[in-house]
């Protein structure tokens, strides 16, 4: 417990699933956690479990969001990139409009989210970023 005290923190798509454990885990080990997602509703339920987690309900798909996130969070010590979709079949049956979103909410974001959060990361010669993929990506 508390390794990470005096470090900061946000996780995307951290209403549920590894986002919130993620989350959690982070503010367990005492860092200050922007949780951050579409999800208002999930994310109000963290609330309970912590007060070092502050929430930001953030759209990643949305670039102007994305890039002004760092203004009402500062810094950050650590990304954990979380959002992710998996479209439910094989690639013989994915439009190509749920496949435009899997790759904007599985790629883009990450790489907006990072293009956010690196510069002030290199500026300070520190930082983390964590890009998280699940195991549905095997199946």
């Amino acid at each position: 417990m508390g390794r990470l005290a005096g470090k900061t923190a946000i996780v995307t798509a951290a209403a549920a699933g590894i986002g919130r454990a993620s989350a959690l885990s982070l503010a367990r080990e005492g860092a200050k956690v922007f949780a951050a997602d579409i999800d208002e509703k999930g994310l109000a339920t963290l609330k309970n479990e912590s007060k070092a987690i502050e929430m930001i309900v953030l759209d990643v798909t949305d670039a102007g969001k994305v890039s002004a996130t760092p203004d009402r969070t500062g810094p950050v010590d650590v990304l954990v990139n979380c959002s992710g979709f998996v479209h439910h079949g094989t690639i013989m049956e994915v439009s190509e409009t749920d496949w435009d979103f899997s790759f904007d909410l599985n790629v883009r974001a990450h790489f907006r989210m990072i293009r956010a959060y690196l510069p002030a990361m290199l500026d300070r010669g520190s930082g983390s970023i964590i890009n998280i993929a699940s195991v549905v990506s095997t199946i």
